[in-house]
Parts: structure tokens; sequence; C-alpha cells
């Protein structure tokens, strides 16, 4: 196993190498033979196919740690000469947030090589400028959700309303004009006005709700619906839809 490292994240990891010969409870039972059992390293290298310098080294780490001493180490050294000062980290940062300036002239106003200055804004994820807010400059963050339902996608979608028998585009201007004050008649209301029909899309399903409200804040209260509908409870199975010789379709 070895020890991974995310730049991004400044998490370490282990990871299995492909080519380990020795597991934790292997280099356990190794140092045994060898603390324990009295087994020459040379003879129980032999038995595990490893070097004879991995056999005291696994026996040494045993006799001091005992068995949690058989699990990796990190190989991060513990300190570092040659690193980038915070002082010069913050102002590199700011040259590229308020300038957005690259690494090349970042590096010539500072007297740093373009690498490093590149290197810096990698490891503060804003080597590019993609990655940056244009407006506030600061990195673009994006929405993780713990759960696959944690986020719902809403959309309010206004739609005329269409007066009875059809409206002037597919009548004419005369006829629409009829079937207009025909509808107002009917419904007592001089405007068509529109439907509000709003989607709420997440990992339950899909939720549409419609509406007529008119009042301001209208599209708040119906996208707030959707939520609270696809959000407090699993979405039914939709029914099937008819085929053309009026059978429910599978």
């Amino acid at each position: 196993m070895e020890l991974s490292r995310n730049r991004f994240t400044d998490q370490e990891a282990f990871v299995s190498h492909a080519n380990a010969a020795l597991a934790p409870s292997a280099r356990l039972r190794l140092a045994r033979l060898i603390v324990e059992g009295g087994w020459p390293a040379t003879t129980a290298a032999k038995m595990f196919m490893v070097s004879p310098i991995t056999a005291r080294k696994w026996a040494a780490r045993y006799r001091t740690d005992g068995a949690a001493g058989m699990t990796d180490r990190s190989s991060r050294p513990h300190r570092m000469p040659t690193k980038t000062p915070p002082e010069l980290v913050k102002r590199i940062v700011k040259a590229r947030w308020r300038r957005r300036l690259g690494p090349v002239q970042i590096g010539g106003e500072l007297g740093l090589p373009a690498s490093t200055v590149h290197a810096v804004l990698v490891r503060c994820r804003i080597n590019r400028l993609s990655h940056i807010d244009r407006i506030t400059g600061e990195p673009i963050h994006r929405y993780e959700h713990a759960t696959p339902d944690g986020m719902v996608h809403v959309d309010v979608t206004k739609f005329g309303k269409i007066p009875d028998d059809g409206g002037w585009r597919f009548v004419g201007k005369q006829q629409g004009d009829k079937h207009k004050a025909a509808t107002a008649l009917r419904t007592g209301k001089t405007t068509k006005g529109n439907w509000k029909i709003g989607t709420a899309l997440s990992a339950r399903g899909v939720h549409t709700h419609g509406s007529t409200d008119q009042r301001p804040n209208a599209d708040k209260r119906s996208r707030a619906g959707c939520t609270s509908t696809i959000t407090t409870g699993p979405t039914p199975p939709s029914e099937p839809h008819p085929s053309a010789d009026g059978t429910a379709a599978g």
C-alpha cells in the first residue's frame, strides 16, 4: 500500500499498490516469526519473497511499536525549508484575484519562477480564470450534496390561456375575437390570463403543478409548492398513457 495526497483537499488516503509484496497482516506474521519465533531474517524474507532488509525493517518496527507499527506511514516530510512562505502565497493570490495576472506576469513582479507561481495557483484552485468569479474575484464553489435527492431543480413556465374553440392565430382575427368574447362571457373575466406550470425534478421523480394565480410572487409560491410536494415523500407511479385504440399502454 502507498499513501496518496489530494492536492485540492489536502487529505491523505491509503491506496493499494499493484505490486505490493506485503499487506499489514503479512508484515505482522513476518515480524512475529523473526522477533517471537527466532527465525533468521534471511530465512523469513525468503519465505515471504522479500529482501532481508525489508524483513529486518518490519521486525524492528514490531519491536518498538508492536502490531500498530505494521500500517503504512506518511512519507510527507516533517519540514520543507524550500516551501513558499505564506506571505508570498498571499501576494500571489491577491495579484491573481485583483488583476487577473498569469504566472509569468506574477513571477516577474515578485521575482519568482513561473513554475512556482503556477504550483501555488493550482494548490489554491485558481490556476484557471474560469474558476474565479468575475465580479467578486472569489473561487467558484460548486453545489455538492451528500445524498442524491439533496437538490431539487424547479422551473416555472407561463403559458397564455387560449379561448374556447381556438385563438386568433388558429382561426383568424375576426373569429378569434368572437371566441375571446364568448370565453369572457362564460368565465366572467375580460382577460385570458396565464397558466403557470411548475415542474420539480429530483432523484425521487418529477412533479408538475399547475396554477392560475396572477398575484405578485405567484412564481415563488408555485416553486414552493412543487418543492414541498417532491421532498415530502416518494412520487406515486404515473398512470399509463392510453394508446391509439383506447387501451392502456404497458
